[in-house]
């Protein structure tokens, strides 16, 4: 991928309620500084101004989240409606979304789910972090998951590294990148969670690859092209195969969504749902999140 500019906008899907795009690394969803003139925001401004909303704060409504330092696919709801139903199928667990990864050192397991709950850091100096449960200074953890599989095993410019797959299950701020550092296998060029020393590669490792969102009158899936190949970045030098991306995401894409497996044991009223503290509390968080989709973004 060439610099990130307002023009080089690269566009996957496009209809007349969404858009996904590819985002570049190094680069922020929105901004309400000045001085960050290159973001998604002014580069979808730049290239569908007349699909601006001038009823939002940013003008579009970007139904999820990518870090700044991650890249791949991004989807962006063009009406208040349209972020709604991209909501619920959020909510209701039937979003597919996959990332690939170059992890640190060899992962000894092909493919492991990585289940931490995962919660805020309020050490003094790491408070723009989020850490496990267990470590010090973890504040109200929540239940996460991912699974993880190998892909490939190498080298990134002499130092021994996996590529690998991420799925997460849940969708907690910087959930891929605490799980590998976690179980010993930080994502290469993870700055942050390195603790500030893996400062050599150009860009973190961490790409949104896959994503699917099944609407009721649209089907969004899209795949964007793997930037972690050797004729793209000669760093990386892979060495063995374990598993081919195009059969492991075919073998995703045919199963059960996690929403029907859920779904099965639904009580069903609203009334029943919002029956115990733990869940009230669950259902605060979700109209906290439609506003949030509704109206805009937050930082």
């Amino acid at each position: 991928m060439e610099p990130a500019s307002l023009e080089n906008l690269r566009v996957l899907y496009h209809s007349e309620d969404y858009i996904v795009v590819n985002k570049h690394w190094d680069i922020r969803i929105d901004s309400k500084m000045w001085y960050e003139t290159q973001t998604v925001q002014r580069q979808l401004k730049h290239r569908f101004p007349e699909l601006a909303d001038p009823g939002t704060y940013y003008g579009f409504r970007f139904c999820h989240q990518l870090d700044f330092s991650t890249s791949g696919a991004l989807c962006v709801a063009l009406s208040k409606a349209a972020a709604g139903r991209a909501y619920r199928c959020f909510r209701d667990r039937l979003v597919s979304k996959a990332y690939l990864a170059l992890v640190r050192g060899t992962v000894a397991e092909e493919k492991m789910t990585l289940d931490f709950a995962i919660g805020k850091n309020r050490t003094e100096g790491l408070t723009h972090m989020m850490c496990v449960e267990g470590t010090e200074g973890c504040d109200n953890p929540k239940p996460s998951q991912t699974v993880l599989t190998v892909l490939e095993y190498g080298s990134y410019d002499g130092d021994p590294v996996t590529k690998v797959l991420l799925q997460p299950l849940t969708g907690r701020t910087h959930q891929l990148r605490v799980h590998c550092s976690s179980v010993g296998h930080p994502i290469v060029g993870d700055y942050t969670y390195s603790l500030r020393t893996d400062s050599g590669p150009y860009r973190m490792m961490l790409h949104s690859y896959l994503l699917r969102i099944p609407l009721e009158h649209e089907l969004i899936q899209v795949t964007t092209p793997d930037p972690f190949l050797p004729s793209l970045d000669p760093k990386w030098t892979p060495q063995h195969c374990v598993q081919t991306l195009e059969s492991l995401v075919a073998d995703i894409l045919t199963r059960p969504l996690q929403g029907e497996a859920v779904g099965e044991g639904r009580r069903s009223s609203k009334e029943e749902r919002r029956g115990f503290p733990e869940e009230r509390e669950k259902h605060r968080d979700r109209e906290q999140c439609v506003q949030w989709l509704c109206e805009w973004p937050l930082d």
